[in-house]
């Protein structure tokens, strides 16, 4: 595989991939990159992305697997592309974000790594919605 001026070194696993992925839409934000993607904002970039899961959601219901892996990528390409953005408006850390989601999933799924667990879907539905609520009540 050719380097890329934004590859630092040849894609070989799932964290390689991920990293080029961001790496190339801050690449096309740059003076080097592409003047229609440095102009969008991101939430410009989040309007696409709403427009790219509708095409991953076809792709599902479609089934043919190459087109379900072209339109996840096409949407997690879209959502990397307004985090670039955001970044250069001085509005996002990835570390933060990643952080945030991963306790959040955490803590939305005591059901699962507390101590009471839900042995139902039902059950993990009416916890989930539990915590969900009363985080809403915490942030007014």
């Amino acid at each position: 595989m050719e380097l890329y001026p934004h590859l630092k070194k040849n894609p070989k696993n799932k964290s390689d991939w991920l990293e080029a992925l961001s790496e190339l839409a801050r690449y096309l934000r740059s003076p080097e990159g592409c003047p229609w993607d440095r102009e969008r904002t991101s939430r410009e970039f989040a309007v696409f992305v709403k427009e790219e899961v509708e095409e991953y959601i076809e792709a599902i219901d479609g089934g043919e697997v190459e087109h379900i892996q072209e339109e996840f990528g096409d949407c997690l390409f879209t959502l990397l592309a307004s985090a670039a953005a955001l970044e250069d408006e001085g509005r996002f850390s990835w570390e933060a974000a990643l952080r945030q989601t991963h306790e959040k999933m955490i803590r939305r799924h005591g059901h699962v790594f507390g101590e009471k667990r839900a042995l139902t879907p039902e059950a993990a539905v009416e916890a989930w919605d539990k915590v969900k609520k009363e985080e809403k009540k915490r942030r007014k």
